[in-house]
């Protein structure tokens, strides 16, 4: 939608053009002045209504083609021109700027609607144009978001299967019940990888995350500790998420940080929604006895890939940064999010 003063920057040139182009009966600059304003008024009472009642339309000319829905606009705007041009003139008479003749003031009303509807088939014309260059832009994206999807599948399946595969010979002989919760966990898992860039319920992540975290736990053992700070069930039912974005910041916590020691690390994470954005911070204790080189974990702590996925569903201004210092590694994921419930 055009701003305020772009529509009236455009009803304001348009109506100069068409009065400039029609002034063979025009005499003097006073002549043109009357004409001039009561052009303005004209469009004006042409375009706003008329745009209104398009917007209010859209959901009837969604299940139309293009042309169908180009004709209606171009003759519910021809049909307002009509009868604003008929409004306009009739005034004007009243007043006593303009006498009244049947031919002109036909052919003035007819000037008009040829005139809206010349202008309103160039202006289609245009939106056609931008809105295929817009579409081919959109499906390039999606082939390249998808294309990356497709890189962290091929990231993901090797690292789960080969230490899943040994977990579950070693759980097979000495723990068949184990091994059984744990093929659930991978199967869970597994599903929703390979489902694609969508939005879940944040419910639905969490599950994700603690099945993924219930795997890697039989590997890592008492390594690994994971403390969640989560709002309230009535805050979760309404917050969605692209589909293993959190998941995929916990496994570049642990496959950098949590097997390269044999310390207990702690992951704290912590999930608010304020101010219409979810803010996710994951936090993790880097081992005070394990050399840890900052530089590699900063290079390590990268997730482009992640934030497009995210920017995919909520828009350009969803982030996930990380933060390393000697200490600590901080990951927050930040989207926004419209309360459903206001």
């Amino acid at each position: 939608m055009m701003k305020p003063w772009q529509w009236l920057l455009y009803i304001f040139f348009w109506s100069l053009f068409v009065t400039v182009i029609d002034r063979h009966d025009l005499a003097t600059w006073s002549e043109f002045l009357i004409k001039f304003i009561s052009r303005i008024v004209q469009n004006t009472i042409t375009i706003i209504p008329a745009f209104y009642l398009i917007d209010y339309l859209r959901p009837v000319f969604r299940h139309d083609s293009f042309l169908i829905v180009s004709m209606r606009i171009v003759l519910l705007l021809m049909s307002a021109a009509a009868v604003s041009a008929t409004l306009v003139k009739l005034i004007m008479i009243n007043i006593g700027w303009l006498e009244y003749e049947r031919q002109v003031f036909i052919f003035n009303v007819l000037f008009n609607v040829v005139t809206t509807g010349g202008f309103t088939l160039v202006f289609l014309l245009c939106f056609l144009r931008r809105y295929c260059e817009l579409r081919a832009l959109k499906q390039s994206f999606e082939y390249k978001l998808a294309a990356q999807n497709d890189i962290i599948k091929a990231r993901l399946a090797p690292h789960f299967f080969f230490n899943t595969i040994n977990s579950l010979v070693s759980l097979t002989e000495t723990n068949p019940p184990r091994a059984s919760e744990l093929l659930q966990h991978v199967s869970a898992l597994f599903r929703a990888n390979f489902n694609g860039t969508r939005e879940i319920g944040f419910e639905e992540e969490v599950a994700l995350c603690e099945h993924y975290l219930a795997i890697e736990s039989s590997r890592l053992s008492d390594k690994l500790a994971v403390t969640w700070q989560l709002p309230d069930d009535d805050v979760m039912y309404d917050m969605v998420i692209t589909a293993l974005t959190l998941q995929s910041v916990l496994e570049k916590m642990l496959l950098n940080v949590v097997e390269m020691t044999t310390e207990t690390i702690v992951i704290d994470i912590n999930v608010t929604w304020q101010q219409h954005r979810i803010a996710i911070t994951v936090t993790v204790q880097l081992p005070t006895e394990t050399f840890m080189v900052v530089h590699d974990l900063r290079r390590h702590m990268d997730f482009h890939i992640q934030t497009e996925r995210l920017r995919a569903c909520f828009g350009q201004s969803a982030d996930i940064k990380s933060t390393v210092t000697s200490k600590q590694i901080v990951s927050i994921i930040d989207y926004p999010l419209q309360d459903v419930g206001l």
